[in-house]
């Protein structure tokens, strides 16, 4: 990888925890996982953060690096961005304005709602609709940085259909910093701006952003950390300060849910899909040109939506089940068409750079070294059993041909081709031995 395409992953290994099973390298989506000399590793070119690989290892070696609370100590004033997800993770959770308050009682200045920037989101993603211009159908939602990744990695033809628009985590940051600055005259370099985060994709897509040049977000802290400490917020009595806060619309809250957003952005061909394994099928679609009628797509990857995210406390089909009930009881509230107007006005909400291919998949610099190198690994594939048990430690018989290729393993690593050899070897000892005994 480039130097200046290195970056920090959120989604690390812990070595002296993993025992070198193979679960983890057969449920990687882009084949970003390895297991040699007992241990895995993570090829950080591949690598999109999805945090797979952290669901499915049984010894926990798979750990996802976001910011501890102390982190926002680093800053005199603090702003809370809650993901939407958050709100699904309490039992009997009468009013968002609760969990709002809870923030600000643990030490946050200010909070500013994620789902009111997915409002802005989705109202700008109508106008863009509504205005027919030259859109390459379907659109693909920009909200979910695991499956951009993936696109750059694996599906790179379809990153012109990616719609043009910042996360709605990303313009939330950049209205609550300029809103707490203006009302208290704060110095922006003082202001601190903290995601409460279900995954380790969004940490990564703050260190390392893929649509605008430098992130509003200057943290990422977990889900599973804030719970403790929110839940015993919850349990006390409600403050006689607590003036209602919550601002966001139904259909903003409700993009925690996988169809969420695609309600929201008010298009009629529309296609949520949730599952990594399940947007790729639809992805391999696209590519082949066989959903040309459709719209838009949305597509997240983890089950259920931002809801089964890897850093929540709650079961996600539970969470899900409240979103909803909370997203029932904001139904009259809808958008706000005069303040997301007045939003998109004052901040230019488009994507400030290109969405650009990562070559991971390509076998050398040199096109014709690079044919050669595909002919021998096609080559190597076929005399490969095609078992694609994992004992190599590729995921695959294709991958553990390209590993070879790349100079990254060797024939023998198949215990298939290792038994045949060391059985053709013990074959040629015998016939010695009795060519010995004439």
């Amino acid at each position: 990888m480039p130097a200046s395409e290195h970056y920090s992953h959120s989604v690390t290994l812990d070595r002296d925890k993993c025992k070198g099973c193979t679960n983890c390298i057969k449920r990687c989506p882009t084949e970003a996982i390895r297991v040699r000399e007992g241990k895995a590793t993570i090829i950080e070119q591949r690598c999109i953060d999805c945090g797979e690989c952290i669901r499915v290892c049984p010894y926990h070696a798979k750990v996802a690096r976001t910011d501890p609370l102390a982190t926002i100590n680093r800053f005199k004033h603090r702003i809370a961005l809650p993901a939407p997800t958050l709100y699904g993770q309490f039992k009997k959770l009468q009013s968002i304005d609760r969990i709002l308050w809870g923030l600000k009682n643990i030490g946050f200045d200010a909070v500013f709602e994620v789902a009111l920037g997915a409002d802005v989101v989705s109202y700008y993603t109508k106008k863009l609709m509504a205005e027919g211009k030259q859109l390459k159908k379907p659109l693909i939602s920009s909200a979910c940085p695991a499956v951009v990744r993936l696109i750059q990695v694996r599906f790179p033809e379809l990153l012109e259909h990616i719609i043009d628009i910042q996360s709605p985590m990303e313009v939330a940051a950049r209205i609550a910093k300029d809103q707490y600055c203006e009302q208290t005259g704060a110095d922006p370099k003082d202001v601190g701006v903290f995601f409460i985060t279900p995954c380790a994709a969004k940490m990564t897509s703050i260190r390392a952003p893929l649509s605008v040049e430098k992130s509003a977000v200057d943290g990422a802290i977990s889900i599973l950390e804030m719970y403790g400490l929110l839940s015993s917020q919850l349990s006390r009595p409600e403050a006689d300060d607590e003036v209602p806060q919550q601002k966001a619309s139904f259909l903003g809250v409700s993009w925690a849910n996988a169809g969420g957003e695609s309600i929201a952005s008010g298009c009629e061909a529309t296609l949520a899909v949730d599952g990594v394994d399940n947007v790729i099928r639809v992805l391999e679609e696209i590519e082949n040109g066989n959903l040309n009628d459709l719209d838009f797509f949305e597509a997240l990857a983890c089950n259920g939506g931002c809801v089964g995210g890897p850093l929540v406390f709650e079961n996600g089909y539970v969470a899900k089940n409240r979103i909803r009930k909370l997203a029932e009881g904001l139904e009259r509230r809808e958008m706000d068409a005069d303040l997301m107007e007045e939003y998109l006005r004052e901040y230019d909400i488009r994507s400030e750079k290109p969405i650009k291919p990562k070559a991971v998949m390509q076998l050398d610099d040199n096109l014709a070294v690079a044919l050669k190198k595909m002919e021998m690994m096609e080559k190597l594939t076929k005399e490969l059993p095609g078992l694609d048990c994992g004992s190599c430690g590729a995921p695959s018989c294709q991958a553990l041909a390209e590993d070879i290729v790349r100079g990254q393993a060797v024939e023998m690593d198949c215990i298939f081709k290792m038994r045949e050899k060391v059985q053709s070897l013990a074959q040629q000892m015998i016939d010695l031995s009795n060519m010995q005994n004439l």
